[in-house]
């Protein structure tokens, strides 16, 4: 008796026991399950709501969240269903007779195979000398979770897209898909009615999808090609132990999941389709689409309804017409009549079919020269875009979205008599002040050639206030190239938006083209920039003596009136807080930035720490090649000194040296430590500044740190780049960064030991201790970095108790 209790209870504690592995010798039935190591997920049978049939499949915590169904075509009727490794090496489900319903299809002969779930949702058949044989990734229902790639491939026809359910209480497939999609070079994610778009993200630019009101992104998200000709797309999160899923379900709607502990329930905190506006097209061709309108749908400027009858009744289904035709359409062209122009609409999905042209292109101008083209919008991560059909799918926004340029005859433009009125009284008054000052300088003077002496002379005494600002400073102004503004403006189209490459704490960079066909960046200092003519004269003062590859060149400058201006060269690949590279190219921009700053810290004429090292700040040429930007906060040492103290703290958080951040002391290190730091960004594809750890309260450093301490370093690395070949490349890397975040500023290397380090020319490193600021920053939640600060390139913060020197 004894004996047979003791064989019964053997057989209670192994069917007790959590299991995440199936093989050909351990399955499951029906009232059995498979759990996820960290206990996250579950494969089992399930049963969907107001449904008597059963299905095998993968949810999280509870079976209300499905994230997989295995044999969605093939419902069991009954309970006597079975997952098992089948003879030839399959993950099959079988019924009661025996039969398979649903199977892995992996063409294997091998039957040592077996299927093991992941705390990613992931299901994985593996074998053991082949390894992965498939996945449920790549197969997926109706989730996306973290780590998926939807993708397509237009060569072969390949896709791994969403589908969504039939209805709630049936995971068969549905009518609708979600999928990536590239026209020509114009990446968007399509939510599809079978072949009918629904729905549509607008443009990737690199960073979001432009079409999506939401004003942030909570999670990383990567979009791009491969090498094998896949379009893809996926996100990432960054803590496996919270989950952030997006569902399509059965009405065609784009859901985002993620769970909350107090309610213990999913909660929806994005939806796809939040009004009518959202269902593609709804308006018709050159109408647009706003929710907070009644009725919700307008023709765009120029244009009427093409059935007026049915758009009263609100069937907008054939959109609008242009009301007055183009003057390159007219047969017989006026040579009197009026050049087209734009109707300018801002915060908008631009419409669907863009055409994709090179960033450097003018827009303006390119879309006038062609006769078919309709309008065109521009993006700084997309470039110049264009449309030569119907105008199909916008909608305005509240906020986020595109500036769009709708071509339209002159009549169509706002020319009322509002505006030739004060066009009028404007260049009245402004004659009279022109008059009135030239007479007055006319009866100073006693003559009117003294007028323009005047003129070129403050002109030239702002020049000599900039000088003075420098007292002891042997470079001059006029050492650099002096351009005049009519010079400048003339180069980038009067500084049009199409020509504006980006925007940062100095102000707005604009590319341009001179006269002898140089391509330049002007930077131009905004009237609303913390920086001002101190921080002006020091990035001319210390750029001009400095001769690198590693950074970045000054052509010139511009003083005139309140415009001060620098132009720089251009460089085509902008900054590398938007590029993606593999592990030998971003090794490669690692080892440049060190020798860049090598260059400051020891072998210029001037001894230079940077203070505001980041990755905007580190701009890429045509091989990608990086540079060093951005000397406004840069400061020059004599030959003796080493260290230095301020009462204006400069730079971004995140990047900042504790002592510097603290104390207001900066040194050589105070650049190793931002080194370290964007070292780590680079490796990991992580942002300091937004990356977060809810559960640990993590910044970046300290979530490399506890993958340092765990020999865990893969998951800190960007799986875009992580390679097993280069594991000991990429673990050396780290190190380093590392070391370069050490908290004291003793312990960390100089940039010319790095450098060493890199190129393995020091063999043994010594291990790092506790990086600074693992804690997220207080100063990152104060009020002084609130706002702007956030995306700024510059943040000030004063301290009120430090020590002279």
């Amino acid at each position: 008796m004894f004996f047979v209790l003791f064989i019964l209870c053997c057989y209670a504690l192994d069917i007790g026991t959590a299991t995440d592995t199936i093989n050909s010798s351990q399955f499951i039935k029906d009232n059995e399950t498979i759990t996820s190591a960290g206990g996250n997920f579950t494969l089992g049978f399930f049963t969907p709501q107001n449904s008597t049939n059963r299905f095998v499949g993968i949810w999280w915590h509870t079976n209300s969240t499905v994230i997989w169904v295995a044999n969605r075509n093939q419902p069991l009727n009954d309970s006597s269903g079975v997952v098992t490794i089948s003879e030839d090496g399959n993950l099959v489900v079988l019924n009661g007779h025996n039969q398979v319903i649903w199977s892995t299809n992996v063409s294997t002969t091998s039957s040592n195979t077996s299927a093991q779930l992941s705390d990613s949702g992931k299901l994985v058949l593996a074998e053991t000398t082949r390894g992965t044989l498939w996945d449920s990734f790549q197969q997926p229902s109706n989730t996306l979770m973290p780590g998926m790639k939807t993708l397509t491939n237009a060569k072969t026809g390949r896709k791994v897209e969403l589908t969504a359910w039939k209805s709630p209480s049936n995971p068969s497939v549905g009518s609708f898909s979600a999928s990536v999609l590239r026209r020509i070079n114009i990446l968007e994610v399509f939510i599809w009615n079978e072949t009918r778009p629904y729905w549509r993200s607008g443009p990737w630019n690199g960073v979001i999808f432009t079409g999506t009101p939401m004003s942030s992104f909570l999670y990383s998200f990567k979009a791009g090609d491969d090498e094998e000709g896949n379009t893809y797309f996926y996100y990432t999160i960054p803590s496996p132990l919270e989950i952030f899923i997006y569902v399509l379900n059965s009405r065609g709607q784009l859901i985002n999941l993620s769970w909350n502990d107090t309610n213990e329930e999913m909660e929806i905190s994005w939806t796809s389709q939040e009004s009518d506006c959202d269902v593609y097209g709804i308006c018709g061709p050159f109408s647009i689409c706003n929710a907070k309108n009644s009725p919700i749908c307008s023709c765009l400027k120029g244009f009427e309804p093409r059935n007026k009858e049915e758009w009263n009744r609100q069937n907008w289904s054939s959109g609008c017409v242009r009301s007055t035709p183009l003057r390159c359409e007219k047969v017989s062209q006026n040579v009197s009549a009026k050049e087209d122009g734009f109707s300018q609409l801002q915060m908008v999905k631009v419409p669907d079919f863009p055409e994709g042209s090179p960033v450097d292109s003018e827009c303006r101008s390119q879309c006038l020269e062609n006769c078919s083209c309709v309008a065109y919008s521009y993006d700084i991560g997309i470039g110049c875009m264009s449309w030569t059909g119907n105008l199909l799918d916008i909608q305005q926004f509240s906020e986020g979205g595109l500036e769009l340029y709708v071509r339209v005859a002159d009549s169509d433009l706002e020319h009322g008599t509002h505006t030739a009125i004060i066009i009028g009284i404007t260049v009245t008054v402004v004659t009279i002040i022109i008059v009135t000052c030239a007479y007055v300088m006319w009866r100073t003077s006693n003559h009117p050639a003294k007028i323009w002496h005047s003129i070129r002379s403050t002109r030239n005494r702002n020049i000599k206030d900039f000088q003075r600002l420098k007292k002891g400073e042997q470079v001059k102004l006029q050492e650099l190239l002096l351009f005049d503004f009519e010079r400048l403006a003339t180069a980038t189209n009067n500084f049009h938006l199409s020509n504006k490459l980006g925007q940062g704490g100095f102000g707005p960079v604009y590319k341009g083209k001179l006269q002898d066909g140089k391509e330049v960046a002007v930077k131009r200092l905004s009237r609303a920039s913390g920086q001002g003519q101190e921080e002006f004269m020091n990035e001319v003062v210390v750029i001009s003596k400095l001769q690198h590859r590693n950074l970045v060149r000054l052509f010139g400058c511009c003083i005139e009136g309140d415009e001060k201006m620098l132009i720089y060269e251009y460089l085509p690949n902008k900054s590398l807080d938007v590029l993606i590279f593999d592990w030998k190219k971003r090794y490669s921009i690692i080892e440049g930035i060190a020798r860049g700053l090598l260059y400051l810290h020891r072998d210029s004429r001037l001894r230079i720490i940077h203070r505001d090292l980041k990755t905007s700040n580190i701009l890429l040429d045509e091989e990608l090649n990086p540079k060093i930007s951005d000397f406004g906060m840069a400061r020059i040492f004599g030959g003796t000194e080493d260290h230095a103290n301020t009462n204006r703290i400069v730079g971004t958080y995140g990047y900042m040296s504790p002592e510097y951040a603290m104390q207001g002391l900066f040194s050589e290190k105070s650049d190793v430590f931002s080194f370290g730091v964007l070292a780590l960004e680079i490796l990991s594809g992580r942002r300091n500044s937004s990356f977060y750890d809810d559960e640990h309260v993590l910044s970046l450093l300290g979530f490399a740190w506890i993958q340092w301490k765990e020999d865990n370093i893969s998951s800190l690395i960007d799986p875009e780049v992580y390679d097993r070949s280069h594991h000991k490349d990429i673990l050396r890397c780290t190190h380093i960064a590392l070391l370069c975040v050490q908290e004291l500023a003793i312990d960390r290397p100089s940039m010319a030991a790095v450098i060493s380090m890199l190129n393995s020319e020091v063999a043994f490193l010594r291990p790092p201790s506790q990086p600074a600021f693992i804690l997220r920053q207080n100063l990152l939640n104060s009020e002084s970095s609130k706002g702007s600060h956030r995306f700024s390139s510059t943040n000030t913060a004063s301290i009120t108790t430090i020590s002279g020197r």
